[in-house]
């Protein structure tokens, strides 16, 4: 009898981009289908340049499911994609794209970005993946998150419109503190 192989799924908060052992600790709750997040996408690809090797990114779902219908499953194509090692290719290229999240447009999109699964569209069609944009829901609605794009660092929440300027002072000001890393939102 073959015994079933647990599957092990990469989560959203275990994507981490730029340095892990970095001081700062940058997280955004954010949605794919919001032009507020978009603009954030820029401003967060300026700060990664900016700072780097001095910040660590991730980003977290947070689709604002009444307004925009498509950013759940586009959520779920990017966990889908980050299963291959593929998230921030499939994560830039949503936002690139953000006005046409359709199912067959992810389809393209995954394949864009290179992901190979023959089961990617299978998956994303019975929501493989959809626990996971609901955890990252919750967990950012615990931390206080009611908008996108929101912002922590450090494990606080950023206040303020995110700027390129607004969070830069912010990080640097992280950076010059003494005071321990909290938990990431």
């Amino acid at each position: 009898m073959k015994q079933k192989v647990e599957e092990r799924i990469i989560a959203p908060k275990e994507i981490i981009i730029g340095d892990s052992n970095a001081k700062v600790k940058l997280v955004e709750y954010g949605d794919y289908e919001s032009a507020e997040s978009v603009k954030a996408h820029e401003v967060v690809l300026h700060l990664l340049e900016e700072f780097e090797g001095k910040i660590a990114y991730t980003f977290r779902h947070f689709p604002l499911t009444r307004i925009h219908q498509r950013s759940f499953k586009a959520a779920e194509a990017a966990i889908g994609a980050a299963q291959e090692g593929k998230f921030w290719e499939m994560h830039n290229l949503l936002f690139k794209n953000n006005r046409n999240l359709g199912t067959t447009s992810l389809k393209g999109y995954a394949r864009e970005a290179g992901v190979s699964s023959k089961h990617f569209l299978e998956d994303l069609m019975n929501s493989k993946y959809g626990w996971y944009v609901r955890e990252d829901q919750m967990q950012g609605a615990d931390a206080g998150v009611r908008d996108v794009s929101t912002f922590f660092i450090n494990g606080v929440k950023f206040e303020g419109k995110p700027t390129f300027h607004n969070l830069s002072v912010a990080i640097e000001a992280a950076l010059k503190s003494r005071k321990k890393i909290k938990q990431a939102a």
